[in-house]
């Protein structure tokens, strides 16, 4: 595979370089139509006016289509859409289409997750068969992959502050697109993060992370508490839950892999939170590639606060008048279920943006090697940290014709996200006491 660069000191020593400091390629490509890497978004960039706890202005909001890919004309750009977004156009040719708009390379972070990224890339390595990382702190672990597993791991560990709350709110349309949005505010206090901060130092624990029900009624009070631990092999993820009929807190060792995610009617499962989480050891994991794409990328209309859920749920898949679309390079990664292991989802194939690690796209198969998932990961970058991030995640199913979408907080604030919060807020004893409020 030449695409993959082999970790040596001379190439190291290209971090930061003619290679950006998270490992991918700065120059553009040949065409002209995806540009070089010159930063990302930074405070010079920010849109006039703007203020740190404001709704993120769209940076590139002057920029106009180039052309949108409908199910009359997806043939003609096959080759650079996933299976899962082929299938979207065969399932929906007459609603679904993506708006393609020049490609902006804006993910960035900060210089100190940069510093930690290019030291991480002589010292990181795998343990417990690719279910832990061991010798990195902060940044990225793996700016040279080697494997898949170096991939998802900076998936898994990419900068998202050290703290903070968000509404992450879902909708779970029928067929015909009536809804009724599912209010999740979350909190998530992130050790790995914080400055100084080395995998020895959390004490296996990646985040802890709060959520809770604020509406609809009948499932309002219901919390979610959960301890995501870096070495899931060494001590899996521990969970409970708070349910205000029993007043009671419960551990919850079923919120991990295919079971059912919070309130989704069995569409999502717990595993396709942030696109992929948790623990890897039920799949063979491989790399198959690297190409250029059409994925979603700033999509900062979808985030905007001038819109509402109304606007952006449709019958099948959310609105895509408000998505947008951009060629980038990415990787390409495929997960297939280890013999004697089980998981609802036996195939699955996940694609990579090169500048974030953050998985735009993914393709699930069922039983019988059929394409039954869609997911598609709309980002922006939230710029006062910054970190390039999901603000939308959509997950279609394309049997039932049904969806779930997570992340509709457009009449909410924004999320915060370098908040110092408390560990001792994140206990099960805790837990009890907010859960009685």
């Amino acid at each position: 595979m030449d695409f993959i660069i082999p970790r040596t000191e001379e190439n190291i020593a290209r971090l930061g370089n003619d290679l950006t400091p998270m490992g991918s390629i700065r120059a553009g490509n040949a065409e002209g139509t995806i540009p070089a890497w010159d930063g990302g978004l930074t405070r010079e960039d920010w849109p006039e006016g703007y203020q740190v706890g404001d709704r993120h202005p769209d940076p590139f909001a002057d920029d106009e289509p180039l052309f949108t890919i409908t199910g009359e004309n997806y043939q003609e750009y096959a080759d650079r859409l996933s299976a899962g977004q082929i299938a979207l156009f065969e399932r929906y040719p007459d609603t679904y289409f993506m708006k393609v708009y020049p490609t902006r390379r804006s993910a960035s972070f900060p210089e100190r997750i940069y510093e930690a990224t290019i030291d991480n890339a002589a010292t990181g390595r795998l343990v417990a068969d690719g279910e832990g990382v061991e010798d990195v702190y902060e940044g990225f672990p793996f700016a040279l992959p080697q494997n898949a597993y170096h991939l998802i791991w900076n998936h898994k560990l990419k900068f998202k502050g050290i703290g903070g709350a968000r509404y992450n709110n879902q909708v779970v349309p029928t067929t015909s697109g009536a809804f009724q949005l599912i209010k999740l505010r979350e909190e998530l206090l992130g050790l790995y993060y914080q400055e100084g901060m080395t995998i020895e130092d959390t004490g296996n624990i990646l985040l802890y992370f709060f959520q809770e029900v604020e509406s609809p009624a009948r499932l309002a009070g219901n919390i979610l508490l959960v301890h995501e631990t870096l070495n899931q092999i060494r001590q899996p993820r521990q969970a409970w839950i708070y349910n205000p009929g029993q007043r009671r807190v419960r551990r919850a060792p079923n919120v991990a892999y295919d079971n059912p995610g919070t309130a989704s009617d069995g569409l999502r499962t717990n595993d396709m939170t942030d696109m992929f989480n948790g623990a890897m050891d039920r799949y063979n994991w491989e790399i198959v590639g690297k190409k250029e794409m059409y994925i979603p990328y700033n999509s900062y209309g979808a985030h905007s606060g001038d819109i509402t859920p109304d606007d952006l749920v449709r019958p099948g898949h959310l609105n895509p008048e408000h998505m947008r679309y951009e060629l980038h390079r990415v990787w390409i990664v495929d997960a297939t279920l280890k013999e004697g292991t089980r998981h609802i989802h036996p195939r699955r194939t996940f694609y990579l943006d090169e500048d974030s690690y953050q998985i735009a796209l993914t393709d699930h198969y069922d039983q019988q090697g059929n394409l039954w998932r869609v997911s598609e990961a709309h980002t922006i970058n939230y710029y006062e940290l910054p970190t390039y991030w999901s603000s939308i995640l959509s997950h279609m199913d394309l049997q039932s014709g049904r969806y779930v979408a997570t992340g509709l907080d457009n009449q909410d604030p924004v999320p915060s996200f370098n908040v110092k919060l408390d560990p001792s807020n994140y206990t099960p004893q805790a837990l009890r006491v907010r859960g009685r409020r």
